[in-house]
């Protein structure tokens, strides 16, 4: 063999053991080389401090994080959907499906992260006895944070609607109205602001906070967390649900140190959502 071809085989047979080296790099270990870029769409404000304690933990398994914020509910599915991301954090299987149904999104929940109990507030009224007759309460617009918005206020006796209405009832499937409440639909995050001009608002636990509403001292009813479907996940295109980065992203999501995260930055608001989870 001459010196030439004893040279390329050198070099392909280095070639082969460094693929082959970079295919057995442990689970958690040589980050650098293992270097895989995530793009998670998550909604501004305190998400982002949990995500600052997901993306160390990602690091260690490496992952590099890049979390792009948004401040409207709509577009993190589209921008997933358009894969200008790979993954979002911030709904619940009910708003998704709602998603799915209008825009036809291929996109799965792949791990869950925590539960916001969705909340009735008022400034005027100590508690719901003594909402007036009459009361205007205002809701979230989008279907699924309606429909559990309305589904809270049943809960609570205000209102019935239609049997079989499932979780996306509208104010058109109440049945009766004994106080003949008013219901006000307005954008999720415009409602809490509204809070002084209305009876009661029901408010989501991220826009409530960004609100300035004071929880839990305003707060008048609350919805069941036990059961409940509205837990938060973290989401993906149909076609990288089995990836293996799906999964190191789910897990360093699932980490003590991340519940502890929500725990703080929500003050106690948030409940961490997997199974498992620590509980404050």
């Amino acid at each position: 063999m001459n010196k030439n071809k004893r040279t390329l085989l050198a070099s392909g047979l280095a070639s082969i053991a460094l693929i082959a080296g970079a295919a057995l790099v442990p689970f958690g270990q040589s980050a650098a080389a293992a270097q895989h870029t995530v793009r998670v769409g998550i909604m501004s404000g305190e998400d982002e401090d949990v995500w600052r304690v997901v993306a160390a933990n990602a690091a260690q398994h490496g992952i590099d994080v890049k979390v792009t914020t948004f401040s409207d509910y709509t577009q993190p599915n589209e921008a997933l959907a358009q894969h200008d991301l790979d993954a979002n954090s911030f709904q619940h299987k009910p708003y998704l499906d709602a998603q799915i149904a209008a825009r036809h999104y291929a996109i799965v929940p792949v791990g869950f992260t925590y539960v916001q109990p969705i909340g009735l507030y008022s400034r005027k009224h100590a508690s719901i006895a003594a909402l007036p007759t009459g009361a205007t309460i205002g809701v979230p617009n989008d279907p699924s944070n309606e429909g559990r918005s309305l589904l809270l206020l049943q809960s609570y006796g205000l209102i019935k609607l239609r049997d079989n209405v499932g979780l996306l009832p509208t104010a058109r499937d109440i049945a009766s109205n004994p106080k003949q409440i008013k219901i006000k639909e307005l954008d999720a995050g415009i409602v809490g602001r509204a809070i002084g001009d209305l009876d009661a608002a029901v408010v989501n636990t991220d826009w409530a906070v960004k609100a300035g509403i004071r929880i839990p001292q305003e707060r008048i009813a609350q919805e069941k967390v036990d059961g409940s479907p509205y837990r938060n996940f973290i989401a993906v295109n149909e076609k990288d649900a089995n990836a293996p980065w799906v999964r190191d992203l789910v897990a360093s999501y699932q980490q003590a140190n991340v519940a502890a995260k929500i725990n703080a930055v929500y003050h106690g608001t948030t409940l961490p959502a997997w199974s498992g989870a620590p509980q404050q």
